[in-house]
């Protein structure tokens, strides 16, 4: 969609989304493929992913997680609760960290920041705490700084995130009904002052309304909203 030397980052369905920096590291956020019914079928991940970003225990946020570190090597990263959790379900490299903290993964610097949402795991003997919901700054050499909501509803110290990171590239939800929409979503971009919004978690399943059109009527003058498909890749 873009030419640039900084990162590229490739949607791939609901909230997942495939970050490679220009460096090399791959980073994946949300894993949710096998069931994703938005998963470009044909998208080929590469054969290592260096670290995998999980910003809550929602199944369609982590379902793939396993599959995923074993094939391709990766590092799983998200809040203490969750990282305990994974590791228990087979993943054998984690990194518990939590809200406020910033971890080093390769050049990437990766800050955890507040999210407004459940995040309860389930599986087979029922629902499990596993920390709260949180969302991911990223801060990479060469490159616009990039933030990623998780699943949130809009909330005032987003200000707070715009003042201290300055995100230039928000990728946010928009779908509703578990998340915040498009209205929501444009006030989020105001308090974190981003440019460019990647929507996410929208079109899924039904209940998840929310168009990209319709949040760039909401959003001020001078935003970009990217008006992208699964497997389609965005730049930075």
């Amino acid at each position: 969609m873009e030419s640039s030397q900084g990162a590229r980052i490739t949607w791939l369905g609901h909230a997942t989304v495939l970050i490679q920096t220009a460096k090399g590291t791959n980073i994946l956020i949300d894993p949710f493929i096998a069931d994703n019914p938005r998963y470009p079928k044909d998208f080929k991940l590469p054969s290592k992913i260096h670290f995998v970003l999980l910003t809550h225990g929602h199944g369609d946020h982590i379902s793939d997680v396993v599959p995923v570190a074993e094939k391709h090597d990766s590092t799983v990263v998200a809040i203490y609760e969750l990282a305990d959790y994974v590791s228990k379900q087979g993943v054998e490299k984690t990194i518990g960290m939590n809200l406020g903290g910033t971890v080093q993964l390769e050049e990437v610097a990766a800050s955890m920041v507040e999210a407004k949402h459940s995040s309860g795991a389930q599986d087979k003997h029922g629902t499990h705490y596993v920390g709260v919901a949180a969302g991911y700054v990223l801060t990479i050499p060469d490159s616009q700084v990039l933030y990623h909501a998780g699943d949130t509803a809009v909330f005032g110290d987003m200000k707070l995130i715009g003042e201290f990171y300055h995100p230039e590239v928000a990728l946010l939800p928009i779908g509703g009904h578990f998340t915040m929409g498009p209205k929501e979503a444009a006030w989020a971009s105001r308090f974190l002052g981003a440019k460019t919004i990647l929507p996410l978690h929208f079109g899924t399943f039904p209940p998840l309304k929310g168009t990209p059109g319709e949040l760039a009527t909401l959003v001020d003058a001078g935003v970009r909203v990217v008006q992208w498909s699964p497997g389609e890749t965005f730049q930075v």
